[in-house]
């Protein structure tokens, strides 16, 4: 009997994803949990295994080719079984002539990183893939990305610079001049929708608050010293560590926006925004609160480099009660986040700064660290959120509480 695969849904709002590669063809034989395909997500690159044994029948969508949730993309059959035909089976798809190969480049010439359809399809197409960015992992270069760069030289009339053209493509603003246009990844797509939607439907309110530094960059210089450069706690461990613990403090903040109801998480997971070339991820400390600082450092370091080379886990960046996006070190004084839902609270941090602060009757300088949180007021109402942020304050200004 045949079995059909599915792209199953991999991470939380997940509409549709890359099929970056098959790594089978027709007539192999394959067992249950091999590796069928890399599947490229808005969050990683991630691996579709066989829920069950037999032999690849057909492949519905090709390298580079989007799919979307719940479509067949492949159907698995028994020995000496053809692929059933009729309404509930898949469509069998139209197998182009075959193109020309790609000519290799010569010995030390740049290797574009494209799969080998995009070659081919830039090569028929004379397009030339030296300056173009892919939107598959890593920069890659896949179908799409050659289909749209088709589509933009048939619009270029004939003389016209290829940088440009008489009249713009539609949807394109009037008189902005010479532009390039870059094809949206799998990430940015959904960052993109996802953000939308946050600013257009979830209520925020932010409330913003100065936090003194001096007691904690003297307590980090004390537990670095002697500490190799890896590891290193930064001032940013010493933030997730005081937010954990201000949820722990105020546990009626740390829950979600569920609808028809609110969910009161028990365990303190703080999701930490991870810039990586294709967009932001937000990998998440599980259990911050009862986490050492060192341990958290570490954890923290792991899980940057995993989502800055996409291979973070579903579970590592799935979840979270609560996110910090940290723009300090780029030298931002401060900023408002937008919320990451459901989560109910976002902490958007800045740079640490010389700068006059009383104390009693006298002026004295001292680094001065903003933050903003940004509320859901659905879920979490103003003085609630005062209370985390003032519990933040206090642990930040007060480090060694974090460290009992």
């Amino acid at each position: 009997m045949a079995t059909a695969i599915i792209l199953p849904s991999l991470s939380a709002g997940m509409e549709d994803a890359v099929i970056a590669k098959w790594l089978v063809k027709m007539g192999d034989k394959v067992v249950k949990g091999q590796v069928l395909a890399e599947i490229e997500t808005d969050k990683a690159m991630m691996e579709l295994e066989a829920e069950a044994e037999g032999i690849v029948g057909r492949l519905n969508i090709e390298d580079g080719k989007r799919a979307d949730v719940g479509q067949v993309i492949a159907v698995l059959v028994a020995e000496g079984e053809s692929v059933p035909e009729g309404s509930s089976a898949p469509v069998p798809i139209e197998v182009p002539p075959a193109a020309p190969a790609f000519q290799p480049e010569a010995e030390g010439e740049h290797r574009h990183r494209a799969s080998p359809l995009a070659r081919r399809m830039a090569a028929v197409a004379g397009i030339g893939l030296e300056d173009v960015m892919g939107s598959g992992p890593r920069g890659r270069i896949v179908k799409i990305d050659v289909e749209r760069l088709i589509a933009v030289q048939d619009s270029v009339p004939a003389g016209a610079p290829a940088e440009t053209s008489a009249q713009p493509p539609v949807g394109v603003p009037a008189g902005i001049g010479p532009y390039e246009a870059k094809p949206l990844s799998n990430m940015r797509r959904v960052i993109a929708r996802r953000l939308a939607e946050a600013k257009q439907t979830v209520p925020h309110f932010y409330l913003s608050v100065d936090c003194e530094l001096d007691a904690l960059l003297a307590l980090r210089a004390e537990i670095n010293e002697g500490r190799d450069k890896a590891g290193k706690i930064s001032v940013n461990d010493f933030v997730i560590k005081a937010s954990s613990c201000a949820l722990r403090k105020v546990p009626e903040a740390n829950v979600v926006w569920n609808g028809d109801e609110i969910l009161q998480l028990a365990d303190v997971d703080i999701s930490v925004a991870v810039a990586t070339d294709g967009g932001l991820l937000t990998p998440i400390i599980r259990g911050a609160d009862r986490m050492s600082l060192g341990t958290l450092s570490g954890e923290m370091k792991a899980l940057a480099a995993r989502a800055r080379e996409g291979r973070l886990k579903p579970e590592e960046y799935q979840g979270g009660g609560f996110s910090i996006s940290n723009l300090g070190m780029y030298g931002v004084k401060s900023f408002s986040a937008i919320i990451n839902p459901p989560q109910s609270c976002m902490l958007a941090v800045g740079a640490g700064e010389k700068r006059p602060v009383g104390r009693g009757d006298q002026i004295v300088l001292a680094d001065v660290m903003s933050v903003t949180l940004s509320v859901d007021h659905r879920s979490v109402d103003g003085a609630l959120g005062a209370q985390v942020l003032a519990a933040f304050k206090e642990g930040i200004e007060n480090p060694m509480s974090l460290l009992l």
